[in-house]
């Protein structure tokens, strides 16, 4: 994997390279490492490990997103800054399946670096408030799901936050008990 500042430093060689072919009169070569170049800006901007990342968690594949994800050794110099929120959220994804407090670490500095869709931000948001409900803090929870409720505009998680929203009316309920109720020993006695 290379560096962000290498890929710039490769783009502009191949940009620099492409210019001595336009005044040489090769036109079409350096029309061609234009177009090269401009693979090596994409990969600044989008990081190849954690698209391969993406393209596995599609294909519900963790194993294959982990070893892709696994491949980038230190973020904080190979990513810009909202690569490095998309890779705290692909590692919060991958981590939420078996440890909750791991994971709302990672969704946390998620958000904090900023992710560049509003569906993805939401959906980091969602499970935030997942976790804290599950952790009882149901202010929070609320806050972070109607966060998550106004980022999500094409209506994609529409589903998943009715949900939510009814297993936290659920919580809110008080237990009733139906039949006979007070303790054991009550019961005994009445039933004799």
């Amino acid at each position: 994997m290379y560096n962000k500042i290498i890929k710039l430093i490769i783009a502009l060689g191949i940009v620099a390279y492409a210019v001595y072919q336009f005044t040489e009169g090769y036109v079409g070569n350096g029309i061609m490492y234009i177009f090269l170049s401009s693979i090596f800006i994409f990969l600044y901007f989008k990081n190849e490990f954690i698209l391969l990342a993406f393209l596995r968690l599609r294909k519900q594949d963790f194993d294959g997103a982990k070893k892709w994800l696994g491949k980038i050794k230190n973020p904080e110099s190979a990513l810009v800054r909202k690569q490095q929120g998309y890779y705290n959220y692909l590692q919060g994804i991958m981590v939420s399946q078996s440890n909750m407090n791991e994971a709302e670490k990672y969704f946390k500095k998620a958000v904090a670096l900023g992710l560049n869709m509003k569906h993805d931000l939401a959906m980091a948001k969602l499970n935030l408030a997942g976790i804290a409900f599950s952790k009882r803090r149901k202010q929070e929870a609320k806050q972070l799901l109607s966060e998550a409720q106004k980022l999500d505009k094409q209506g994609m998680l529409s589903e998943q936050i009715k949900m939510m929203k009814q297993n936290m009316k659920r919580a809110q309920m008080p237990n009733q008990h139906y039949g006979t109720g007070g303790s054991l020993r009550a019961q005994k006695r009445r039933s004799k």
